[in-house]
């Protein structure tokens, strides 16, 4: 599985963000390009410890159940509920989150395992660095898939 840990599925995420343009159509949910990136932004934020969201009740109940969803091979279906603190619904500039984006990317694979949040996922619980760094790809593979990247 790929991971942000990796030097080619770090510079493949990259790459794909700078193909992405301000007018880039979204093929399903409700965010804007701009807006993705910023919420992308904020989930690196989470997995570097940067910000900290509590867990929810429901992750409590069944985070462990699906946390392989977070982790496996298969990319994230279309319009999963998003957790609430990570909403991005205000109007974003799209050239300085596409930067923004890129430099948290890279800070979180320089990083590696020691800048990883040791801290829960607000839904799938307790993760091992290589955990949030599979899902750390994932999650913008997702979206960037959202926008055509």
């Amino acid at each position: 599985m790929k991971n942000l840990f990796e030097p080619d599925a770090t510079e493949e995420v990259i790459s794909r963000i700078d193909k992405l343009q301000a007018n880039s159509p979204r093929q399903w949910g409700k965010m804007d390009v701009a807006q993705m990136m910023a919420h992308c932004s904020a989930a690196m934020d989470m997995a570097s410890g940067q910000i900290n969201p509590p867990r929810t009740l429901i992750g409590r109940l069944l985070g462990a159940m699906v946390k392989p969803i977070y982790t496996n091979e298969k990319p994230f279906s279309r319009n999963n509920p998003t957790d609430k603190k990570l909403v991005v619904s205000d109007q974003r500039d799209f050239l300085g989150e596409q930067q923004q984006l890129k430099v948290k990317v890279r800070q979180f694979h320089e990083g590696g395992e020691g800048q990883c949040t040791r801290d829960p996922h607000p839904f799938f619980g307790a993760l091992t660095p290589q955990e949030w760094s599979r899902g750390m790809y994932k999650h913008p593979d997702h979206h960037l898939r959202q926008f055509g990247a």
